[in-house]
């Protein structure tokens, strides 16, 4: 997400069981769709929740061998895909890229999420996963809810939060509060 420069989507796609009212899904696929910016195309991004899609299951390292890399992040591009989880990264296939010298690291290492916010706290300064990012995120993720959670797809308007279509989407997404509380 941060290092595309992704934003709020402006369109969600969700596919799952039945929508129950007091539980989570058992699983979730969330199309996230992204439009273009000044210098990136359009990107769509899946995510799955509790299902491992089928492209990782084909994965395959150097000899062969199926690719174990527990839960992370698989970024297909044109020239090949990036696998990456808290520990480790690797470009696939990796006979492409055996070549490859990583770049030297240009963001810092994390003293910790909290000791970072307490730090930004007394200096001034920022964090790593700043509310900007971390916002724009968080909205991103509810969204996926939202849609499922709505029964469909939402064309998204990230500037006035709110859906293109009414309905219960759309109710989900604000609120009417009583007088003297609104936000």
């Amino acid at each position: 997400h941060w290092a595309l420069n992704l934003r709020q989507p402006t369109r969600i796609e969700t596919e799952g069981p039945e929508v129950e009212s007091v539980t989570t899904p058992r699983h979730l696929k969330v199309d996230y769709y992204h439009p273009a910016i000044e210098k990136r195309s359009p990107v769509h991004l899946t995510w799955y929740g509790n299902r491992t899609p089928d492209i990782v299951k084909t994965l395959k390292d150097s000899n062969g061998k199926p690719l174990n890399f527990g839960s992370g992040q698989l970024f297909v591009g044109e020239k090949g895909m990036i696998i990456s989880n808290y520990g480790e990264h690797r470009l696939l296939p990796e006979s492409t890229y055996k070549e490859f010298e990583r770049p030297d690291e240009f963001i810092p290492n994390s003293i910790g999420h909290h000791k970072e916010w307490t730090e930004a706290i007394r200096n001034g300064g920022n964090t790593t996963c700043n509310f900007d990012y971390a916002g724009a995120l968080t909205e991103t993720v509810l969204l996926g809810s939202v849609s499922y959670r709505s029964g469909g797809d939402i064309d998204y308007i990230p500037e006035t939060a709110t859906t293109r279509k009414s309905g219960k989407a759309r109710n989900m997404l604000h609120k009417e509060y009583r007088k003297g509380w609104t936000l």
